[in-house]
């Protein structure tokens, strides 16, 4: 079930384009044969049809973060870098789960990932705010003496 929508370039203007909102397939470089014509972009208008797709993709990311969070949450950084950064890529990704893929993503799936996240997110803020204490008591210590 697809539909191919052509656009035709005449004097700078387009004729026959249709734009529907819908979840992008492939990539970009990526060209689809289609009929014998040459397709770049190709989006899902379904819902049906994407959300297996998106879900996939969506867990994909899910599992690379939190691989990612585990390492930056063992590591033994002092000056709490690797902290900071395990809590900017956890608020990349609600965000980008927010903006993109929302519509396209179960319930159920949404509290499972809000959950796990929420538990490394207070883990990794607490870490960070024990470091930047004990970093400002030394700090104190040395101005007092």
């Amino acid at each position: 079930m697809y539909s191919v929508n052509s656009a035709v370039k005449h004097k700078g203007k387009m004729d026959n384009v249709v734009f529907h909102d819908g979840f992008p397939m492939g990539g970009n470089n990526k060209v689809f044969k289609i009929q014998d014509c040459e397709i770049k972009k190709i989006k899902i208008t379904g819902n049906s049809l994407a959300e297996p797709m998106v879900s996939d993709l969506v867990m994909k990311k899910y599992y690379k973060l939190i691989s990612l969070l585990t390492t930056l949450l063992t590591d033994d950084d002092d000056s709490g870098d690797s902290l900071r950064e395990a809590l900017n890529q956890i608020e990349k990704f609600r965000l980008e789960i927010k903006n993109k893929y929302r519509d396209y993503l179960k319930k159920k799936e949404l509290e499972l990932m809000s959950k796990q996240l929420m538990v490394l997110q207070k883990e990794a803020t607490l870490r960070y705010m024990e470091i930047r204490n004990s970093f400002i008591k030394t700090e104190e210590n040395k101005r007092s003496k």
